[in-house]
């Protein structure tokens, strides 16, 4: 699975885990999704992503690199 795929699973993962989270323990795990959304946005605009970077380092590769090596 590609860097940019497993963000968004990892993205969504975050949205339903705070949403379930605000539902069931506390209605400040709201935080959580604003802190979610709002690196999403941020990352379209400037290709930021925080994550990637720790995903990177995990070994994940790029679609471009994936479809380098092939």
């Amino acid at each position: 699975m590609s860097i940019e795929r497993t963000i968004m699973a990892f993205a969504g993962f975050m949205v339903l885990l705070s949403l379930l989270l605000t539902a069931t323990v506390s209605h400040h795990f709201m935080w959580l999704t604003v802190f979610v959304g709002a690196n999403l946005f941020q990352s379209a605009f400037t290709g930021f992503c925080p994550a990637a970077l720790v995903m990177k380092k995990l070994g994940l590769k790029s679609e471009a690199e994936i479809a380098k090596a092939k």
